[in-house]
């Protein structure tokens, strides 16, 4: 049963991939004028919350290290209807990060707590964004609550639309 029927015909709740990246582990402690005070524990419960809310599954981990990161995608490669990324630090350097997110058959939505576009320059130009679906970015940990509800919406209506066809196609 491919990712589509598995989510179209009841037989799984969809499930969905959220990664943070290097030092996200520090949120709250780090650069509290930049990323606030909430802890990485508080924004993975508003995850969460919000996955329970929208009926779905996440699966949340956390790492500093870019091969970690990009291994949970491919581990995920089958089981997963789509990611959220915080790659933090490796915005800017992972062409790993990049290339599993362009090979993975899920979209991908990247997310930020601070607004790139008013940080100093070494922090403006991600190039996960080029690989992404979408970025949300500047709403503080509601970045990643934003990120996932839009998420589980594109889904949604893709699978909808997939459905639609396939019925259209069988009465031909």
């Amino acid at each position: 049963m491919d990712r589509n029927e598995r989510s179209l015909n009841g037989g799984g709740r969809l499930r969905f991939l959220v990664l943070h990246g290097p030092n996200t582990n520090l949120f709250g402690r780090r650069e509290t004028n930049i990323y606030g005070l909430e802890t990485l524990e508080f924004i993975d419960e508003k995850i969460r919350g919000v996955a329970a809310e929208l009926g779905v599954e996440v699966i949340i981990q956390q790492s500093n290290h870019e091969g970690v990161l990009v291994d949970a995608f491919q581990a995920h490669i089958d089981d997963v209807d789509g990611a959220v990324i915080n790659p933090a630090g490796f915005s800017f350097t992972s062409v790993a990060l990049h290339d599993v997110i362009r090979a993975v058959p899920f979209p991908t939505i990247e997310v930020h707590l601070s607004n790139l576009d008013q940080r100093d320059q070494i922090h403006r130009n991600s190039i996960i964004t080029a690989a992404a679906k979408g970025k949300v970015m500047g709403l503080g940990w509601r970045s990643y609550t934003a990120a996932l509800r839009a998420l589980v919406e594109m889904v949604r209506e893709s699978r909808q639309a997939s459905s639609s066809a396939k019925a259209i196609r069988e009465r031909v």
